[in-house]
């Protein structure tokens, strides 16, 4: 059963060891344990449905609390305290293209809100109704995730865009195939919510992103149903693909997704490296990406990271030893661990191995091996777990990520994590602050933030000091120049930091997109666009 309030299936934990607790406790002060909100009582808020009765709607409180909020940080607030808000009114698990359609029809008749629901893994406010007036419909698009057509010719595959991560891989790998996107939140991320919130995978560099991977499907919107073909190229104008990528609802439902495939890799591993420094890391880096070395991945941590990943492992002979190791051959306090991934035929994957240590070793990179690389791909979609124990222990967590050109990389992770560490300072609180690259390109770099910081009493000081850190760290993205957002999209939280990339004359030309495309205000409305004055 998933969690109604946390990350993922209830009988999943990632516990905590002990010298990791009084790690944190030296670095940013002891937590403590605060009482959540039990079930009943976070069903005993919700309010009446405002929505009439409909065959196909559920107005069960259950249903409206588990589809109330998605993964962020003021969600699990929300939820946690029992404070949630806003819920919808109803929800409809559609199971047909003409079930949408059905559905767009009743909100209309009824004025009501409809927000799509994927897996809930948002973690910026995309699927979180609003207070207004009007009643609130999630469509719940679980039940569209059949495997339509597989095109080996094309190599090409057609699902219901509510298909989760693990069930459309194994739909794939059982006919020898793979997509190969795989965000941190694969377990309950899904088709459509990668799409629609340009996605990126944690192998992005060899697979591609979701626009890479994403050749065609189907749309649902107040206007009717938008085919787009799964053509190779077209030069027959703007590519309306473009805009149903990162439109996050408010064009219209994706219920039907067409995506390019690979046949399963003969061999994957994953290596690391360890460098002196986050600067001669992040050279080495640029260099694989601008010389093209035919890595997967590539993930560099920066010296925090590698130190805190290496604490919440717990204390062990091994790592004790590894540390003594790396410290006699001047691998100290700076160091940071690279995770290179290799894919494909034996070769190949031989072949990058070798060009990536090459370009790291003139670095100063040491190569470790692939047991920090195994170790990292048993756990990757496990890491979401630790945000539950941390809670538990009286800490909260968060993330955020930008990307910028190669030339700002050092100096913008600087100023974030700067931003971030100083931001409680006034509340006589610390912040333990972290980054890493996590995908890279010729021209630059995402940068991922990690920040952990102690609960307060209440939840709305909680919610409070999440507010100013999220502020500082988005008005240093912006003023970097980087993207608000590289791979979590926009919905609420930063919308008002959009126009600072998108321009006056972009922020008209979504407003009059998305008036164009529902003139009722419909689909998941103030989500992406009409937060923003424009």
């Amino acid at each position: 059963m998933k969690r109604w309030n946390g990350w993922g299936d209830e009988k999943a934990t990632y516990p905590l060891p002990e010298p990791a607790a009084y790690y944190l406790a030296g670095l940013i002060g002891e937590g403590e344990w605060l009482p959540d909100a039990t079930l009943a009582q976070a069903l005993a808020a919700v309010p009446e449905s405002r929505l009439p009765e409909h065959l196909m709607v559920t107005r069960e409180p259950l249903e409206r609390l588990r589809h109330a909020r998605g993964q962020s940080l003021p969600d699990w607030i929300a939820l946690r305290s029992g404070r949630i808000g806003v819920f919808p009114d109803g929800v409809a698990y559609p199971s047909s293209e003409g079930d949408v359609r059905e559905l767009l029809r009743y909100a209309r008749q009824v004025e009501a809100r409809l927000i799509p629901y994927g897996g809930g893994t948002s973690v910026v406010g995309h699927v979180n109704p609003l207070p207004g007036p009007e009643p609130v419909l999630t469509l719940d698009l679980s039940f569209l995730n059949q495997l339509h057509r597989l095109d080996e010719t094309s190599h090409l595959a057609t699902f219901g865009a509510g298909v989760l991560g693990p069930e459309l891989e194994a739909q794939l790998q059982a006919q020898g195939y793979t997509l190969g996107h795989y965000p941190q939140s694969f377990e309950y991320s899904s088709l459509g919510g990668w799409i629609a919130t340009r996605s990126s995978g944690q192998q992005s560099y060899y697979y591609g992103r979701i626009e890479e991977l994403f050749a065609g499907g189907q749309v649902e919107t107040p206007l009717g149903s938008l085919e787009l073909p799964p053509l190779p190229a077209s030069a027959a104008g703007p590519d309306l693909r473009q805009l149903v990528l990162g439109s996050e609802g408010r064009l219209g439902i994706i219920t039907r997704a067409t995506v390019r495939i690979r046949p399963r890799p003969e061999h994957e591993a994953f290596y690391g490296f360890f460098f002196h420094d986050w600067e001669s890391g992040a050279a080495a880096v640029r260099q694989m990406a601008q010389e093209r070395v035919p890595v997967s991945m590539v993930r560099l941590s920066d010296a925090q990271e590698t130190e805190t990943t290496l604490a919440l492992a717990g204390h062990s002979p091994l790592l004790a030893w590894g540390d003594w190791a790396l410290r006699l051959v001047r691998y100290g306090s700076e160091r940071c661990l690279l995770l290179v991934g290799v894919t494909g035929d034996g070769q190949a994957t031989r072949l990058a191995r070798r060009q990536a240590a090459g370009v790291a070793r003139a670095y100063g990179g040491l190569f470790t091996g692939n047991v920090i690389g195994r170790t990292w791909a048993r756990n990757r979609f496990l890491a979401p777990y630790l945000r539950n124990t941390l809670w538990e222990l009286g800490y909260a967590v968060d993330t955020l990520e930008t990307a910028v050109p190669w030339a700002r990389v050092i100096a913008a992770a600087a100023a974030i994590k700067t931003a971030i560490r100083d931001g409680l300072n006034e509340n006589g609180e610390r912040v333990l602050v972290f980054a890493h690259l996590s995908h890279v390109y010729a021209d630059g770099a995402s940068i991922y933030v990690t920040y952990l910081f102690r609960r307060a009493a209440g939840p709305e000081e909680t919610l409070q000091r999440w507010q100013v850190l999220k502020a500082v760290a988005s008005q240093a993205i912006v003023a970097h120049q980087g993207t608000i957002s590289h791979q979590h999209g926009v919905g609420l939280d930063h919308a008002p930091y959009l126009a600072a990339e998108k321009g006056e004359v972009g922020m008209r030309w979504l407003a009059a997109v998305a008036q164009a495309a529902d003139p009722h205000g419909l689909m998941n409305p103030e989500k992406l666009v009409e937060a923003v004055k424009v």
